[in-house]
């Protein structure tokens, strides 16, 4: 079973097109969504759309989809976020309002050795960055693979022990272990913070042990143009080009 990881879309049209035709290029057998679908860009009803006409096989919210849909305040956004957020919630409509407030609360299990969480199984909202975190998030998993989503950058951890190697097959793939925890970050498909600008994805073949991190270059002055065209704060266009 391949399974295509997409998180942290953020209603950016431009880049979830790109990645949808680099995953269908390679190939793939069901979707798993790890939350924000909206918050930030300028397309949040389209991206609905197109995520939920995937059919995933698991789906969980993130806290930007909490809070457009108006299931939590948005204290502890920034001024950015906040004011995306409250664009976000007036132009969805009631049908996608409650789409967002019917998504299910991480983590969840896809099967007996995959989870996935938006941003760690014992907290959504916690955002993983260190082997700390990531320690913690380990024991209170429920599945020796653990996918999040949440800090917008790529990641993995696994133990010394166990550890994840680069594949000798494709430039971008990973061997994982066969025995011991994993937890890993596919990164940002509508707004990566990690200095490359290109959207990323995840597919993850749990029948060879190996996960793939794609990145995609994609129409970045559309999505900036959108944006503006939103009258959304003009820092969401400009951090797109940066990576940031």
């Amino acid at each position: 079973m391949r399974y295509l990881i997409l998180s942290d879309l953020h209603a950016n049209l431009q880049a979830f097109e790109a990645v949808m035709k680099d995953a269908a290029d390679i190939g793939y057998d069901q979707v798993l969504v790890l939350g924000d679908l909206v918050g930030y860009g300028a397309d949040p009803g389209t991206v609905i759309d197109r995520t939920f006409a995937l059919e995933p096989a698991a789906m969980i919210r993130g806290n930007h989809d909490k809070v457009c849909a108006g299931l939590e305040p948005a204290t502890s956004f920034n001024d950015a976020a906040r004011a995306s957020a409250e664009w976000t919630a007036s132009i969805l409509s009631a049908e996608h309002l409650e789409q967002l407030r019917a998504l299910p609360q991480g983590p969840q299990l896809v099967n007996s050795e995959i989870e996935i969480c938006h941003g760690a199984p014992f907290d959504e909202d916690h955002y993983v960055f260190d082997d700390r975190d990531a320690s913690r998030a380990a024991d209170a998993a429920s599945a020796r693979i653990c996918l999040f989503g949440h800090t917008h950058l790529p990641a993995v951890f696994a133990t010394a022990q166990d550890p994840v190697l680069a594949s000798d097959q494709v430039d971008d793939e990973l061997r994982l272990p066969l025995s011991g925890a994993v937890l890993m970050n596919v990164g940002s498909v509508g707004q990566p913070r990690d200095g490359d600008p290109r959207a990323a994805y995840g597919l993850l073949d749990q029948t060879t042990s190996t996960i793939r991190l794609r990145r995609v270059e994609y129409d970045i002055r559309g999505a900036q143009e959108a944006i503006l065209k939103a009258g959304l704060p003009p820092w969401l266009a400009i951090r797109l080009e940066r990576g940031q």
